[in-house]
């Protein structure tokens, strides 16, 4: 059964994955003198000749970049849509609320971040009419957090921005945050819903396993960077627990030290790092990224008949598009390429 619902969508995505970059782009990218090189160099990879053809150098700055980026992702998801059977739509539909997140994310920036400037969302119109309640065009012509709230009227997370937005101390971050939240919470819920028997457990494994190392990751920041006590940390934490137990976490969040706190990760199933790594403190966002990497792959490749198969791409294709923007900004920014490189992978 699997081999029959799947052979389609499996073979797309195999032509789909031949078009994803290489270590070697990443390297040759990195080692280009300019932004406008890494422009050019784009618009030679077949992903992404078509959304970076137009680009000139009045549009070299971050945010277009990064939109043309997103609209590549957006391209991908829809190219998957189509050809995806009803049972495969599901899952994607679920998975919709990611870019919807992206899309909010970047209406908050800008609304929050002082800009108040309405943008423009029009190449991504299309996308949100057939999966999202948002209204992309309202949203996107919001000048202050009032326009902004409006603009999510009718959606899942009108009553999250309305309730924060009476707290005016709350930060950008602090929105963030919360939006992340609903999100993990929600995909976590609604998984057991549209998924069932392997699939089901596949799907959370591999975000189960991202739940439980951005728990980690949070909890070593708010020690390390900003020393909160722990009733500070259980409030940012993701109340979702996949194969770390309350008790580890407990003990995590209520660390002394950081010498403490990796003490206490060496002991779970996340702390599988070799030997020589314990002899300092290991490299969380390395961790982070080397192992989710792993279990996506690994997904992909031992289940391609499954959901799995689209849930590994979309992964891979979000985590080029990250590592693309930490290149370009290595680029802008005047860094050596190996340590672009280097930074692009913990991404």
């Amino acid at each position: 059964m699997g081999l029959l619902t799947y052979s389609g969508i499996a073979t797309k995505i195999r032509a789909m994955e031949s078009r994803l970059f290489t270590p070697r782009q990443f390297r040759e990218m990195a080692a280009l003198e300019d932004v406008r090189s890494a422009a050019d160099y784009l618009k030679q990879q077949p992903a992404y000749t078509a959304v970076f053809s137009g680009l000139d150098d009045t549009q070299l700055h971050r945010g277009h970049i990064e939109h043309l980026l997103a609209y590549s992702e957006y391209q991908d998801f829809a190219r998957l849509y189509r050809f995806s059977s009803l049972s495969q739509r599901r899952f994607l539909d679920l998975y919709f609320m990611h870019y919807e997140i992206t899309i909010i994310k970047q209406v908050l920036h800008n609304v929050l971040g002082g800009m108040h400037q309405p943008m423009d969302l029009s190449d991504f119109q299309a996308f949100f009419d057939q999966h999202s309640s948002i209204d992309l065009v309202k949203l996107a012509q919001a000048g202050n957090a009032e326009e902004f709230i409006a603009g999510l009227e009718g959606s899942s997370y009108y009553s999250l921005v309305q309730g924060l937005s009476a707290d005016k101390s709350l930060s950008l971050s602090d929105y963030e945050i919360r939006l992340d939240l609903l999100y993990f919470k929600t995909m976590w819920k609604v998984t057991d819903q549209v998924l069932g028997g392997k699939e089901r457990e596949i799907i959370k494994q591999c975000f189960g396993s991202r739940l439980d190392l951005l728990n980690i990751q949070w909890i070593y920041r708010s020690k390390k960077y900003y020393r909160l006590p722990a009733a500070d940390i259980y409030r940012l934490l993701i109340p979702v627990r996949y194969r770390l137990n309350a008790e580890q976490i407990r003990k995590m969040a209520e660390a002394d030290s950081l010498d403490a706190f990796f003490s206490v990760l060496r002991a779970t199933h996340y702390g599988r790092i070799p030997e020589n790594e314990w002899n300092r403190q290991p490299d969380l966002e390395k961790l982070y990224h080397q192992t989710l990497n792993q279990i996506y792959s690994n997904a992909g490749r031992r289940h391609p008949y499954t959901i799995a198969v689209l849930d590994s791409y979309l992964y891979a294709k979000e985590l080029e598009i990250r590592k693309i923007i930490a290149t370009i900004e290595g680029i802008r920014y005047g860094l050596p390429p190996e340590e672009i490189v280097a930074m692009a992978e913990k991404q």
